[in-house]
Formats: C-alpha cells, structure tokens, sequence
C-alpha cells in the first residue's frame, strides 16, 4: 500500500512534465489523469530528459501496482496464532546434542513409568484470599495428561528418564505402574 501511495504522489508530480512530452492520446496520459486527485507524499520530480525514458515503464508499474491493491484488498487476512515456545535446543553448538530444558526439571517430577508429576497452578499466587481448605487443595500435586506428559518427555533427555533410587524416596510406591490401563 505504501508503494502504491509513492507511486501515486511521484505520478501527481510528474503530470505536468508527462503533458509536455507525451501525446494526448496516450494511455499513460489516461492514467496519469485518473490518479490526480489522489494527494500523497511529496517526491523531488525528475529531470524531462527521465520522464522520457519512462514513458513506456510508467503504465506497466501504476497498473501493476493498482492491480496488486486490488488483490490485497480481496484476499482475506489470515488470522495470527502465537505459537508457544518451548525454548527446546535440538542441536547444540559444543557437542551437537538435545539439551534438555531446565525449567520441566524444575517443576515437574517425572516418575520411572513415564508419568508426570506437577503442583496445581496459583498454588503460591494470592494466598490471603483463599480459603484454608482450597490452600490445601492447591499444594496437592497432580499428574499431568498423556499430552503434557508426551511433550515433557521431548523436552527432556533420557538422563532425566532414566529410573533413580533415592533413600527414602515417599514416590516409591508410585514408580512402577500396577493395576492401571495405559
């Protein structure tokens, strides 16, 4: 749009130099005289020996151009999504390798069965409004989704799936999957 408003603006000035050097019956005059009402940026006119030089590339570039507004106009805007980042790196530049991302270390737990581990949301967020009850329904923790799970498990290498034996670990019994449909 703001090509077609600098070739409108270069056009207006150039109208009085195209009617010295170009004959009336000129379709460049034509459209030259179609666009003089427009008001647009001021450009510096060029010397009458360019304007000469130009006569047959000035109807190609304002029709082309008036064309290009019409199909911008006409087709529709795609709407914008965000896509979430997930700050992954797939390749790093020492070794080459996967790196895991630190923050899924950081607030989930990953259990050796492959499920995962979180804390509710807003379970430290504006606790002197909320009721003793609901503060301790929020420092319950929750498994996550086969989706979150599945998408944890690529933001994470397999040092971090591998199966630990901690000294009184109280997710023991939790490990090994018993009794439950996958």
């Amino acid at each position: 749009m703001a090509a077609l408003r600098r070739g409108l603006g270069a056009l207006s000035h150039l109208l009085p130099l195209v009617q010295n050097n170009v004959s009336r019956s000129s379709s460049v005059m034509q459209l030259a005289s179609r666009f003089t009402t427009v008001s647009a940026c001021r450009v510096p006119s060029p010397t009458i020996s360019t304007v000469t030089k130009l006569g047959s590339s000035l109807e190609y570039r304002f029709v082309y151009a008036h064309k290009l507004a019409a199909l911008k106009s006409m087709v529709p805007q795609a709407p914008s999504f965000q896509q979430p980042a997930r700050t992954l790196t797939y390749c790093s530049i020492r070794k080459g390798k996967r790196k895991t991302v630190k923050a899924v270390v950081k607030r989930f737990l990953r259990l050796h069965c492959g499920l995962w581990l979180r804390r509710k949301a807003g379970y430290k967020k504006k606790l002197w409004k909320k009721s003793a009850d609901r503060k301790r329904r929020l420092r319950q923790h929750v498994f996550c989704n086969k989706t979150q799970s599945k998408l944890l498990d690529k933001m994470t290498t397999e040092f971090w799936k591998r199966r630990n034996w901690y000294v009184n670990d109280p997710y023991q019994n939790y490990h090994d999957r018993t009794n439950l449909k996958v």
